[in-house]
């Protein structure tokens, strides 16, 4: 449901966004059709050809005027362009001067030339059967019933010639504004994602079907490549496939979803709609950088660190209204230099593995080695195999995880499920420490103190400890599960060997932590457990409260100090102050406690 929302609030920002990019759209569209179609008119002479080159021209003058201030610089070369096309100048000169001009506006107003999402080719075949066959056919050869009473005649789709200047963007923005002076309208009733369909469907009909797979080709690539482009890169079968069977969403578009969110951002604070601003730098973040974080984080942590931070301080500068506009343009820089990072290799596949599971496993291990020294000193034999299928099944959680992580805990799904487990057992951690720290104080007094406890243990401390154990290792299963299905892209052997070490270490230290904790004194123990879980929910709450803000729940209140994310610090008041009062709670009650009366022993005479 989460997911949903996040979906219809982007998708409701960047159709904002889009109503100050579609004029830029339309005048990079106009300057590709001049780019591709001029040389042809010129050689052939053909006037009903040169006339259509003439009204384009006029066209891109128009909507740059229309765009005013903003277009006033680009104004001067679309007025020669028009003046040379009207002169039927040169081919080469005219080409050269519209490529240019594409290039520029492209770059400086950060247009996104490709699909937000992988477009959905079935979707595409039925919307152009619906659509566009009356014209162009059936199959696209401009056979439709309505093309012979049309000037000049619809574009054929199986014409090399035709399609050697042909980009799924160009007929994108074709589909969305049309071409004037010409029978071909724009239909403006679809979707950006239904016009993307219908672009890359286009693309498909003269392609023999898939093969074999070549060298995946990202959305960006086949998007802005026209046949000829992407042959050169691929070959004829591997053009097929390119074509016909389109790559699945990966870092690289994932990454695109983050630059169109950031971009919509850059809109809605133009029109001074900061708050809308802000969540669409938090939805850009949780579409397009949190459902791929596993995968980076595994292969580029410092990468996945600058990319955090630059979120950070772009949202800040939209909650407070200063800095935005160079905060975006920093971040998109990063973003467009954040391509997919290469590959690992067996050997650094498996120390990945292996350091994750022991940065992941660590705070895990502490609860339950702590858990099991006090059940073995008790000798609450039961009590301790509770605390086992409480680790075991949080383990069987994490293998879930692991096999359909990517479709059903990724993104703001998985950041909720963290957050949540992490405030849950910041709760079941402190409620286990007043009982051990009861337990330690009733000790002192009583020389039945091992029957007592397990009296104590009765079927509510089972749950009890079966959820403390099972959420103490289950919310790092399901962030260690889906860096590891990360990893697997590139070694699936390195990730099961690095796994099965990491995890014989683990068992050592809780081995370790268990046998220390059974020598130490009862009160000792107690005590040292009572610390450890304080400690543990203390970093527990700030992990929780920081994905709060991340979800954009809480706001943002940075203040001077380091961030160290494997304890849950981060230089913020809202997370840091928290976690301090928790910290200085134990300390006010052992403080409280000593300024009261001892307890009076058993049988004693009271003195009042």
């Amino acid at each position: 449901m989460r997911n949903v929302i996040l979906l219809v609030s982007l998708a409701s920002a960047l159709a904002l966004a889009d109503e100050s990019s579609s004029g830029w759209h339309r005048v990079v569209g106009l300057l590709q059709y001049l780019e591709g179609d001029y040389a042809a008119a010129v050689l052939e002479k053909n006037a009903d050809e040169l006339a259509e080159q003439r009204g384009l021209a006029d066209e891109v003058v128009a909507a740059l005027t229309e765009l005013g201030a903003e277009g006033a610089p680009y104004l001067p070369r679309a007025k020669q362009l028009q003046a040379d096309i009207a002169a039927e100048a040169s081919a080469d000169g005219v080409v050269t001067a519209c490529r240019a001009l594409v290039r520029e506006i492209v770059a400086a107003k950060n247009l996104s030339r490709s699909p937000r999402a992988r477009p959905d080719l079935e979707a595409g075949k039925a919307l152009f059967a619906a659509q566009c066959a009356s014209c162009h056919g059936a199959e696209g050869r401009a056979d439709g019933p309505a093309a012979a009473a049309m000037t000049p005649a619809p574009a054929n789709f199986h014409d090399a010639d035709r399609m050697v200047t042909l980009t799924p963007y160009k007929v994108f923005n074709t589909t969305t504004f049309g071409i004037k002076g010409t029978p071909m309208p724009g239909f403006p009733a679809l979707s950006d994602a239904e016009r993307w369909s219908v672009a890359f469907f286009v693309f498909s009909l003269r392609q023999p079907g898939c093969v074999k797979p070549g060298t995946p080709v990202g959305l960006d690539a086949l998007a802005t490549s026209t046949d000829a482009q992407l042959l050169e890169l691929v070959g004829a079968e591997g053009l097929a496939c390119a074509r016909r069977e389109l790559p699945k969403p990966d870092e690289t578009s994932s990454l695109a979803v983050a630059r169109a969110g950031l971009e919509a951002a850059r809109g809605l604070a133009a029109k001074g709609d900061w708050d809308g601003a802000r969540k669409a730098v938090v939805d850009a973040y949780l579409m397009g950088l949190e459902p791929i974080e596993p995968t980076l984080r595994a292969r580029a942590p410092k990468l996945v660190e600058q990319l955090e931070q630059g979120f950070t301080r772009t949202r800040l500068a939209a909650q407070n209204h200063e800095g935005f506009e160079p905060e975006v343009t920093k971040l998109l820089a990063l973003l467009a230099d954040s391509n997919a990072p290469a590959r690992g290799d067996f050997w650094s596949v498996f120390f990945a593995a292996l350091f994750i599971l022991l940065r992941e496993g660590f705070e895990a291990t502490i609860v339950v080695g702590a858990l099991l020294a006090v059940m073995k000193k008790m000798g609450a034999e039961a009590q301790v195999k509770i605390v086992h299928a409480g680790w075991v099944a949080a383990l069987v959680f994490g293998v879930v995880a692991f096999v359909f992580g990517q479709s059903l805990l990724a993104g703001a799904n998985r950041e909720w499920l963290e957050t949540v487990v992490a405030l849950f057992a910041v709760f079941l951690l402190l409620y286990a420490a007043l009982w051990l720290n009861a337990r330690a104080n009733v000790s002192a007094m009583m020389t039945d103190m091992r029957a007592k406890m397990k009296d104590a243990l009765g079927s509510g401390s089972e749950v009890g400890l079966f959820t403390i154990s099972f959420t103490s290792v289950g919310r790092e299963t399901v962030e260690t599960a889906l860096f590891l299905q990360g990893l697997a892209g590139d070694s699936r052997e390195g990730v099961l060997w690095g796994s099965v070490a990491g995890f014989i270490l683990l068992v050592g230290f809780v081995v370790f932590v268990r046998t220390v904790g059974f020598k130490l004194p009862m009160k000792t123990l107690f005590k040292a457990s009572t610390v450890l879980l304080v400690a543990t929910a203390v970093m527990l709450l700030g992990k929780g409260l920081h994905g709060l803000q991340e979800l954009g729940v809480l706001p943002i209140a940075p203040m001077p100090f380091f961030t160290f994310a494997p304890l849950g610090i981060f230089p913020d008041w809202l997370t840091l102050t928290p976690q301090l009062l928790l910290a200085a709670a134990p300390l006010g009650w052992w403080w409280w406690s000593r300024q009261r009366p001892a307890p009076l022993p058993p049988g004693a005479p009271s003195t009042r």
